[in-house]
């Protein structure tokens, strides 16, 4: 899903999962919007603590669990568990951590691949067929604090070990709560910022050791992991949409030569400052990594957002700004009264907390892609994929951040071809796959931020393919 950011052009708050910093004269407005959206919610006033509750919202074909569970510190983690509709005692358990940071993995859930949909009034869902609950037991998780209905102190000088440890007390809790599914096989999964989320989560799950939880997996759809190379291949997005690498982008969004010259021309000192970011000690980091995040994103998304069209899906325009997306009919329905009690919520629901956002500024530019090699090392399989007409989290910059991971098995990952990823029908080719000795790396053609929103039966596909060590069988050479 998505994950979920904070872009501007000009001003908006948007439902994908980066942040990119409004320019000066624009805040006032920016924060007016907020304002704005905020108060279209409706007020619950002091929802009475409800516990854990079981809901037949959505699916109630499944067994679910939902509320709020203790993270440590004070902090409460909202979550809503879906049963597999196939053989839950056996199916793995998938966790899913939408991006912003702050951004609510409820909306994930309730418009890319959770059991229902809800439809335009607000008031009913509709089911999903290629919600990932078919073959795995699903757990959506508003997180950090703040996130979503989850509870906590929102810190402004945030720390990223914290938060990890919030997730592992809050994992070892659901498995106290709910130990039939202590046994099955764990994959941690996120999009967007999730490629901050997942690794560091992931990592701190495996230094708990599989006696804690048995980790098998982690995937990132359309993630920001190591921006040091990711950012290297904005121009090129905005070019041609890497078609000349086997992108499907019809059209690129800025293919004016003096606009062109200017992103690449940035792109040596934004990734200077990124390394000045992630190498600076403690007491300069945080100057390091917010001149990190303002040179480089005023430099390759600002020119990009100026064009108009959707930061997350280059076929289209940005149409209801500020959000790009229409969100609203999610809003109404996990504001109802009876749907919070229902899940044991106990807060008005926003899809992004613009604090929690803000509080991650100078985590943004840091570098996570260097938990991966331990994880590999430890027999646990990584997926990284991406939706091609994405600009934000694009296709060009996950792939070239795999190929430059410094591992054991860079070698035969980089010789590996890409192959042909088909959907069930053994006809239907949705991307493309390169893998190897656990690595893989998918493309799925013609999908933007939220590839489960855009092709969800390709990302049905590549997820049980994943959590059935059956990735890569089948294809063709390509």
């Amino acid at each position: 899903m998505f994950r979920t950011l904070l872009a501007f052009t000009g001003v908006g708050l948007s439902h994908a999962q980066l942040l990119v910093q409004p320019p000066v004269e624009d805040v006032e407005a920016f924060l007016d919007e907020v304002k704005a959206l905020e108060e279209k919610a409706p007020k619950l006033g002091a929802a009475e603590k409800v516990g854990l509750q079981e809901p037949t919202l959505c699916d109630a074909s499944v067994k679910q669990h939902s509320g709020l569970m203790d993270a440590g510190n004070g902090t409460e983690y909202f979550f809503w568990f879906f049963e597999s509709k196939s053989s839950p005692s056996k199916d793995p358990l998938v966790i899913w951590l939408t991006g912003g940071p702050g951004c609510s993995s409820q909306l994930a859930l309730l418009s890319e691949n959770g059991p229902c949909s809800v439809s335009e009034d607000g008031k009913t869902t509709v089911p999903n067929p290629q919600s990932w609950h078919t073959k795995a037991n699903v757990l959506w998780l508003d997180q950090p604090e703040g996130t979503g209905f989850s509870t906590g102190e929102t810190k402004v000088d945030i720390n990223e070990a914290e938060t990890v440890e919030h997730f592992y007390t809050f994992l070892m809790n659901f498995y106290k709560n709910y130990p039939q599914y202590k046994n099955n096989d764990l994959y941690i999964s996120g999009e967007s910022y999730g490629g901050h989320w997942v690794p560091s989560v992931a990592h701190r799950v495996m230094q708990g050791g599989a006696a804690a939880a048995p980790l098998k997996g982690i995937l990132v759809g359309n993630g920001l992991t190591n921006p040091e190379e990711q950012y290297k291949w904005y121009p090129q997005m905005a070019y041609d949409g890497g078609k000349s690498e086997g992108g499907t982008l019809e059209k690129g969004a800025i293919t004016n030569p003096f606009t062109q010259a200017a992103m690449k021309a940035a792109v040596y000192p934004c990734v200077k400052a990124i390394q000045t970011c992630n190498n600076a000690n403690s007491s300069h980091q945080e100057g390091a990594c917010s001149t990190a995040f303002a040179l480089c994103n005023y430099a390759e998304t600002v020119p990009y957002q100026a064009t108009g069209l959707n930061t997350y899906d280059m076929r289209i325009k940005c149409k209801v700004p500020p959000l790009c997306y229409d969100f609203s009919a999610v809003t109404t329905y996990l504001n109802t009264p009876d749907v919070q009690k229902a899940i044991g919520a106990s807060k008005t629901w926003a899809s992004c907390n613009f604090a929690v956002n803000k509080a991650y500024q100078n985590d943004f530019m840091k570098g996570y892609y260097k938990k991966v090699p331990d994880l590999l090392s430890a027999g646990i399989r990584v997926m990284i994929y991406a939706g091609d007409v994405d600009y934000i989290c694009n296709w060009l910059g996950n792939k070239k951040w795999t190929l430059a991971l410094e591992w054991p098995n860079k070698d035969a990952f980089n010789a590996a071809e890409d192959k042909a990823y088909m959907l069930s029908d053994d006809k239907t080719q949705f991307g493309r796959i390169r893998e190897a000795s656990g690595f893989s790396f998918v493309q799925v053609y013609q999908a933007g931020h939220m590839v489960p929103r855009d092709q969800p039966e390709a990302a049905l596909k590549l997820l049980n393919d994943f959590i059935g060590q059956k990735a890569g069988e089948k294809e063709v050479v390509v």
